[in-house]
């Protein structure tokens, strides 16, 4: 086990610290963590700061490597990293910089339903979607899925769940990319990954990634929390997951075809393997991971048709007149071109996103029209047991290339968890609180222990204290579905 990280960290306010580029031999920009000097403690535990230095010596990168305050250790890129590289002056992308579960993210529901309404019915509902979506490691669908109609999945993402009735055309007006980001080529996909993908469209997987009936207990900005239709007491449901297997593969790929272009002079850690923008390799992989983000886009649609379902079953009512419509759906791993201002010239970029969500502010255009005077929504799912947010995108995150926080970020690994916490007394406590949880795997709810994050909470306060976000309202949780 290695020592807590002890390198050089200087104060730059109370919510950004600064690694100085003079770190380490070959940083191009200083690396920059959002945080307190509380969570401060936390990130110092492992070696996560270390791999923000690390990111720093990607070629073409941008301004700062940036880490967001829940930060911790990942696959070369922290969880909770954001970099940005310039494609007209060597830029690389990174799959260590996007991840291996590609556009693992969230998508937040509404209901018209209030608290007071289903107090006594949570563990009936739970039960229902627990038999309506599918969950657990290996988990399938029901959905028979060719290796031609695979094809048109991660081409046209979310809109190939809608044209086939999973869903309706305003949920993709309220997703990120309008749930399908260009470029994807299916030409680029392995026949494994393929393989893995048949049997996953709608799916949600295992680990930390849940289907959770919610309550809005607190709002913070009464009037943005109107033009999303949001009020306190309110019933809402949030989904997370990614590409599943199929994602995992096409990392797992590209880790391979880059390995041999890996230039241990110029980068500190294979982990950061990566390849130019502009090169055939560079090219090959966006285009690969875009065909993953719009299978991730295409699951969670199918999921939210799922849980829609459900909630019809429980109540013997239509999902319309339930009022379920979507708020948001965003991207926790993804890379994509943006177009940011860097010093008062505007370029266009690749930001890395990993464990980190897009924060546009009010104006931006790729903003929802409803949404254009407030900022893009921005979902902050928390552990099982306290709380989650939503927050909007603000014109000061412009210094983080628009990017905030994706969660609370653990501070205790999943084995240590599952040494450590005992699952029957942690239901026993859950349920004391009025949480109800069926989880598909044995250790999944030892796993997931709050005890095993960081307080989401402490983390929201401090990308609102930066200015990076707006917070909006806060969900508690009532029932959760886990894999």
């Amino acid at each position: 086990m290695k020592e807590p990280w002890s390198g050089p960290i200087q104060k730059v306010n109370d919510y950004c610290y600064e690694i100085p580029q003079s770190y380490k031999s070959g940083m191009r920009v200083p690396g920059r963590i959002y945080a307190n000097e509380i969570l401060l403690k936390d990130i110092f535990r492992d070696y996560a700061p270390e791999q923000v230095a690390n990111a720093a010596f990607l070629p073409g990168i941008v301004k700062h490597s940036l880490a967001m305050p829940d930060i911790h250790w990942g696959y070369g890129f922290c969880i909770g990293g954001v970099a940005a590289t310039d494609p007209e002056d060597g830029g690389v992308i990174t799959p260590g910089g996007v991840g291996f579960d590609i556009n693992c993210g969230v998508r937040l529901i509404r209901t018209n339903l209030k608290q007071g309404e289903i107090r006594d019915k949570i563990e009936g509902l739970i039960n229902t979607l627990a038999q309506e979506v599918p969950a657990g490691l290996g988990s399938k669908s029901e959905m028979k899925i060719s290796h031609e109609e695979l094809r048109k999945v991660i081409v046209e993402g979310s809109g190939w769940a809608v044209r086939r009735g999973y869903g309706v055309e305003r949920d993709l007006e309220f997703t990120e990319e309008r749930g399908a980001i260009r470029g994807a080529n299916p030409d680029k996909i392995s026949q494994r990954a393929y393989e893995r993908g048949r049997a996953q469209v709608g799916t949600l997987g295992s680990g930390n990634h849940f289907c959770e009936v919610q309550v809005i207990d607190e709002v913070y900005e009464p009037k943005i929390a109107e033009v999303f239709n949001l009020f306190k007491g309110q019933i809402t449901v949030m989904i997370h997951t990614g590409s599943r297997g199929f994602g995992y593969q096409v990392c797992d790929d590209y880790l391979k075809m880059m390995l041999p272009y890996f230039d241990k002079e110029k980068l500190p850690d294979r982990q950061l393997v990566c390849a130019p923008l502009n090169s055939k390799e560079g090219k090959n992989y966006f285009a690969a991971m875009c065909c993953a983000a719009n299978y991730a886009w295409a699951n969670r649609q199918s999921l939210m048709h799922l849980v829609r379902k459900g909630f019809e079953k429980f109540f013997g009512k239509k999902w319309q007149d339930l009022g379920m419509d979507l708020i948001y759906d965003v991207a926790h791993n993804i890379a994509k071109f943006e177009k940011h201002i860097v010093d008062g010239e505007e370029k266009t970029l690749c930001v890395h996103r990993k464990g980190a969500t897009r924060a546009f502010p009010p104006g931006h255009p790729d903003v929802p029209l409803r949404y254009k005077r407030v900022g893009q929504p921005v979902i902050i799912p928390g552990d099982m047991g306290r709380c989650s947010f939503l927050l909007v995108g603000t014109e000061k995150a412009a210094e983080t290339f628009y990017s905030t926080c994706h969660g609370a970020g653990r501070v205790m690994s999943r084995t240590a968890a599952i040494k450590s916490i005992n699952a029957k007394a942690l239901s026993q406590e859950l349920r004391s609180k009025g949480i109800i949880v069926r989880t598909a795997g044995r250790e999944t709810l030892a796993e997931e222990a709050p005890q095993a994050y960081k307080d989401v909470a402490d983390v929201v306060d401090v990308v609102a204290g930066a200015g990076i976000s707006k917070k909006v309202c806060r969900m508690k949780p009532l029932g959760v579905v886990k894999g």
